[in-house]
């Protein structure tokens, strides 16, 4: 007899917590859940792992599904597999968090998953655990954007200095001192100063910068 047969069998999941940046505030994609449990109640972006699908390509195969998109940014950062944590079954979720530029997002998918982008600060109750996904993964990206040019993946290709901070205040939810914080962008070498200028932010005009 097989070992495999005399142990039970779970679900496995797949949730991704999709940021986007916009109007200066970091946002998450969710959708109402058109199926039970838990029908009706807003939710991550997830689905079942296929049978002839690695953990990675169902993650790609359902972010393509739900922002259409095929190449994004995306980290595996934990597993959830608390006995209880699913009413339905018994299922252990692989959670990833996904970057994406919100302009490339295909608009039409929000209707057809009933889905909306909300504001990171504001997220309602959503189901299962899912809340306690989204603070982990906004502590993870906040630990990584300290260390890792992985802003451009929320931003345009070129940005201001100030659009940039506005995504640093956006992820810690506290306001950052402006001279602090370009003394420190100052000391990445992968951020750098173009010979543009974004006319629209002031008066005499801001540096575009972009990632090297």
């Amino acid at each position: 007899m097989s070992n495999y047969s005399s142990h039970p069998q779970f679900f496995v999941s797949v949730d991704c917590i999709v940021f986007g940046f916009n109007k200066g505030s970091l946002q998450v994609l969710i959708h109402q859940r058109p199926y039970s449990p838990g029908f009706g109640e807003m939710s991550l972006i997830g689905g079942f792992v296929e049978k002839e699908e690695s953990i990675d390509i169902s993650a790609r195969r359902i972010l393509k599904e739900f922002t259409g998109l095929d190449s994004v940014y995306m980290k595996q950062l934990a597993t959830f597999g608390e006995v209880e944590r699913d009413p339905g079954e018994r299922v252990i979720s692989i959670l990833y968090y996904v970057l994406i530029n919100v302009d490339k997002y295909d608009n039409n998918l929000s209707e057809i998953h009933n889905a909306k982008w909300v504001d990171v600060n504001t997220i309602p109750n959503l189901c299962f655990d899912h809340n306690k996904m989204v603070e982990m993964a906004r502590t993870s990206l906040g630990a990584a954007i300290k260390v890792e040019p992985i802003a451009k993946y929320l931003l345009p290709k070129y940005f201001t200095l100030s659009h940039l901070q506005a995504l640093h205040e956006s992820i810690f939810n506290t306001p950052i001192d402006k001279r602090n914080f370009r003394r420190s962008i100052a000391e990445k070498d992968y951020i750098k100063a173009t010979d543009m200028i974004d006319k629209d932010s002031s008066k005499r005009g801001a540096t575009l910068y972009t990632f090297d």
